[in-house]
């Protein structure tokens, strides 16, 4: 494992900020999430969010503070062993075209030096583990169907066990009945596995299903961060203009 896991915070942020010239993307952002729990960024568009992930993978490089995974900044890290040992999920997977399901999911194993065997068994096991059937290994992603693109994206993104997940809008571009199915099914699979995870969304419904916090982001700042408890009944205005706001939607 290229990352390893921790008793501490799995992911911290300390008061990191992220600017292009002037600009803030990111403004004196703090957080911390911790093994087995789900952090949800929420936000409108432009708030921060995706930036956010980008800065924990070292996609990016804070122009402010620190951002620390397993207890390490991440420019410490080697940027290629570090985001081989975080699990990235973006819309509609991010699959390689040209690669067939089997070779999507085993993409980390083999640029690992896994053995044949053992990733064979691996790829078998995810394909389970995300709820699709062996007749699909062989088929190319513009094969599949949304809902099946994103189980294999997520598959992937798990291949080689990372402590870590990162989920940018993954269930975004899928249709209501798939995207609550596979909403359902990936909160099941994150209270076996345990993992950190980050989940970007500006679906309030999402965040209070799948969070077990909830990081309100805003203009680049991190607004309020609340246990999903305590956010739906917070009286922060911002918190209750989300709320009212899709109570709104959800009459209609």
């Amino acid at each position: 494992m290229t990352v390893p896991a921790t008793d501490g915070p799995a992911i911290e942020f300390d008061h990191v900020s992220f600017r292009i010239n002037e600009r803030a993307l990111v403004n004196d952002v703090s957080l911390a999430v911790h093994p087995g729990e789900t952090l949800v960024l929420l936000g409108r568009s432009g708030s921060g969010k995706t930036t956010s992930l980008k800065l924990i993978n070292r996609l990016l490089e804070p122009s402010a503070g620190e951002v620390r995974v397993s207890g390490r900044r991440t420019t410490e890290w080697d940027p290629i062993r570090l985001r081989r040992g975080i699990g990235y999920v973006i819309q509609d997977g991010g699959l390689f075209p040209h690669f067939t399901v089997a070779k999507n999911i085993a993409l980390v194993p083999r640029i690992e030096n896994w053995s044949e065997e053992r990733t064979r068994a691996r790829v078998q096991e995810l394909l389970a583990l995300v709820g699709l059937t062996p007749d699909l290994l062989d088929r190319y992603p513009h094969q599949l169907s949304g809902g099946q693109r994103q189980r294999v994206g997520v598959a992937r993104a798990l291949a080689a066990d990372p402590p870590i997940l990162l989920l940018d809008e993954p269930f975004g571009a899928l249709d209501p009945i798939t995207r609550s199915a596979i909403q359902k099914e990936f909160r099941a699979l994150q209270q076996r596995m345990k993992k950190a995870v980050i989940f970007v969304t500006h679906d309030l419904r999402e965040a209070l299903l799948l969070g077990d916090h909830i990081a309100l982001m805003e203009n680049a700042r991190l607004m309020v961060n609340l246990p999903v408890a305590a956010f739906s009944h917070s009286s922060e205005p911002l918190v209750r203009a989300y709320i009212e706001a899709f109570s709104g939607t959800e009459s209609r």
